[in-house]
């Protein structure tokens, strides 16, 4: 397997897997984006790993907008928005497959 299937692989299971988790959050506690917010800042572990996922999807933001500017990599709406309502499980690998699909459709 290549790479950009990896990354491709990588996007749909990122896509999928919070999704599980969600909709346990949501099944039980029911649609709140005030109680999500709190669930994921409940305890110390959880407000770690929140804390980092998010620090590491502004840098991924920063890092897109760069790579942009310099003609290096696709335009990052998309990106952000899979990262807003998927997360950076799914964001990130979509990314490196379509940069990656670029750079091989521009040396064809």
């Amino acid at each position: 397997m290549n790479l950009k299937t990896v990354y491709l692989v990588l996007a749909i299971v990122g896509a999928i897997a919070p999704y599980i988790f969600f909709a346990q959050h949501f099944q039980t506690v029911g649609f709140s984006l005030v109680s999500f917010v709190a669930a994921v800042y409940d305890n110390p572990a959880a407000g770690g790993f929140t804390s980092d996922l998010l620090l590491s999807s502004l840098v991924f933001w920063i890092a897109m907008f760069q790579l942009r500017r310099a003609g290096q990599g696709p335009k990052p709406t998309m990106y952000i928005i899979l990262n807003l309502v998927i997360g950076l499980s799914c964001a990130l690998p979509a990314y490196l497959y379509a940069r990656m699909y670029n750079d091989e459709q521009a040396v064809a």
